[in-house]
């Protein structure tokens, strides 16, 4: 290997996948003219890779250079431009900001500016952007919840941003590096120094606190942790996949507390705003999709916005290898394993009890012959969806849904594919509900 960063990424390609290594990390070039023994800079082909690479990887490259340094660098992946390399951000490269906290890893690309809001997150967002404007005023704490990949991360470090612009001192950390970095602290005997990290930031980033859990010495310091900083009105946000009174194995003080300020829930994002978080996920990574294809991918992603980033990483990198645009036949061909349908394990029941649910209507009044409009909606979209995803046949389909033969059925497919036609809004509902039901069951 020509140089320290090239013996790096062969040490990543030991412990990853080879498909990420090849189509992702084969493609990053180290600089070693810029990098220094505290920054690692590696060029990246296009602001996609050099995003996907700098949130799934940067940590795990630096952890490596650490391994076989004994120093552990800040990681930048960037975009060359002509003479000037940008950030996966598509923003100067600035070292010397990189320099001033070093032991801030929070992701550029995670901004207000970024983030898609919704009916789903609206309250969170509004909580994150009052506390980047007031810290350690008001709701210290701020604490988020919610399932995985849907935005905690990218509030709380959209905050971290906005004070680390400010000149701020910025802690971001997960439970598990925190207890990683007590342990060792509490090995050397220099908890002096862990304490002067902590507890003397102007504004510490939990992650995933429910990992906390269980472990009591750990608690007893994060609590004093906690107090510490509060007691100077420094500003704490910790975010958990569950309310503080739900954490099991927590201690009692440390929930109480966690309520003190304010806790914001985040649910799964609707339809609608799944699209636009494609769309600024676009915007972002210079990637074209039309508008058929964004609501394709809408469809087929459940709650997990993360999963975004990979489906445009793959369409992306699928159409620059084979040299074509990407339209709708293209993406559902490269896609078509994050649906696998298992058609014969899905029956009516399933879609019954699936479509009632979303569309709120009792399984009962869709076998019904109510002709009221949210009904017969939700009639239409079972009767398509049980025709499509199952094996049964017209005359079956007529003898459930208590009609009078297979030709109503029929009439009926025959209207469904005419709105879907000529209503988008109803097509992409059907499409949701179809995808949502298919991975539900081939689980």
């Amino acid at each position: 290997m020509s140089n320290i960063g090239s013996m790096v990424l062969q040490m990543l390609k030991n412990e990853i996948s080879e498909v990420d290594y090849k189509r992702y990390i084969k493609q990053l070039h180290y600089n070693e003219e810029d990098s220094k023994s505290n920054l690692a800079i590696f060029h990246a082909p296009n602001p996609l890779i050099a995003n996907w690479i700098q949130t799934k990887y940067a940590h795990k490259i630096s952890h490596l250079f650490e391994i076989k340094t004994g120093v552990k660098p800040t990681v930048t992946v960037c975009v060359k431009t002509g003479n000037i390399p940008l950030t996966a951000t598509s923003a100067p490269t600035t070292p010397v900001q990189s320099e001033k906290v070093p032991h801030t890893l929070l992701n550029p690309s995670y901004t207000f500016q970024n983030f898609v809001v919704g009916g789903s997150n609206n309250f969170a967002y509004v909580a994150s952007k009052s506390v980047s404007e007031k810290p350690g005023i008001v709701y210290n704490p701020l604490f988020i919840y919610g399932g995985v990949g849907l935005g905690k991360t990218h509030l709380m470090q959209a905050v971290g941003n906005v004070m680390l612009a400010q000149g701020k001192t910025v802690i971001y950390t997960s439970v598990e590096q925190f207890l990683n970095d007590f342990s060792r602290h509490l090995s050397n005997r220099t908890m002096d120094r862990f304490k002067d990290k902590y507890r003397k930031c102007d504004l510490l980033l939990i992650d995933d606190i429910q990992f906390l859990s269980g472990k009591n010495q750990i608690q007893e310091e994060f609590f004093h942790t906690f107090e510490a900083l509060r007691n100077e009105n420094k500003q704490i946000i910790i975010t958990s996949d569950k309310h503080p009174k739900k954490i099991g194995g927590l201690e009692e003080r440390l929930k109480s507390r966690f309520e003190w300020g304010l806790v914001a829930d985040i649910q799964p994002p609707e339809l609608e705003t799944k699209i636009e978080i494609i769309k600024k996920k676009c915007e972002i990574n210079r990637v074209k999709l039309d508008k058929e294809v964004i609501n394709y991918v809408a469809t087929i992603i459940e709650n997990n916005t993360r999963e975004i980033e990979g489906i445009l990483s793959k369409l992306n990198a699928y159409s620059q290898l084979m040299g074509v645009d990407i339209n709708i036949e293209f993406a559902r061909n490269v896609l078509k394993e994050q649906l696998t349908e298992k058609r014969n394990n899905i029956t009516i029941d399933t879609i019954m009890e699936i479509v009632s649910k979303e569309l709120n209507v009792k399984s009962s009044e869709i076998r019904s012959k109510s002709r009221n409009s949210n009904i017969v909606y939700a009639r239409r979209i079972a009767i398509y969806l049980s025709r499509n995803l199952t094996p049964n046949s017209m005359p079956q389909l007529a003898h459930y849904f208590g009609m009078k033969d297979h030709t109503a059925v029929s009439h009926t497919m025959k209207k469904i594919q005419e709105i879907m036609k000529n209503d988008e809004d109803f097509k992409i509902k059907v499409d949701e509900l179809s995808n949502k039901i298919s991975a539900i069951t081939s689980q």
